[in-house]
């Protein structure tokens, strides 16, 4: 699959600019390519109690398995300036989740698959070998 990052990356920047954030005045946009040629996006949008807020990766996730699950192949993150932005833990921790190890991430310092964005991840199968 060929991976238009430029498209991608205008993706996050269109949900970027969708964004709630009046507390920290931080808007994130996330766009990911499924392995069925869908684009998924989301926003950050965040919360009076800050604890609960969401970042854009838990919209973009939402989004995928609203419109019929599959795998992330491509996922683009932009600030405000829509520079490339590294996910948080938790948000490398959902693209794990949904993409796996050869899931694509552009980062500041380039492409990069999650294996390297999540060394040593802990994934589904960690829990399946403990239930045997």
């Amino acid at each position: 699959m060929i991976i238009d990052w430029e498209s991608l990356t205008a993706k996050a920047v269109e949900a970027m600019r969708t964004a709630y954030a009046p507390y920290s005045q931080f808007p994130v946009g996330v766009a990911g390519l499924v392995d069925d040629g869908r684009i998924v996006t989301g926003c950050n949008v965040e919360n009076a109690s800050y604890g609960v807020g969401l970042c854009a990766e838990c919209g973009m996730v939402s989004s995928l398995i609203a419109t019929g699950g599959g795998r992330l192949v491509a996922v683009s993150c932009v600030d405000a300036r829509g520079m490339s932005l590294m996910p948080c833990g938790r948000c490398r921790q959902l693209l794990w989740e949904h993409g796996g190890a050869d899931c694509l991430l552009l980062t500041p310092e380039g492409v990069l698959p999650m294996s390297q964005v999540l060394p040593q991840a802990f994934g589904g199968e960690d829990l399946a070998a403990v239930r045997g």
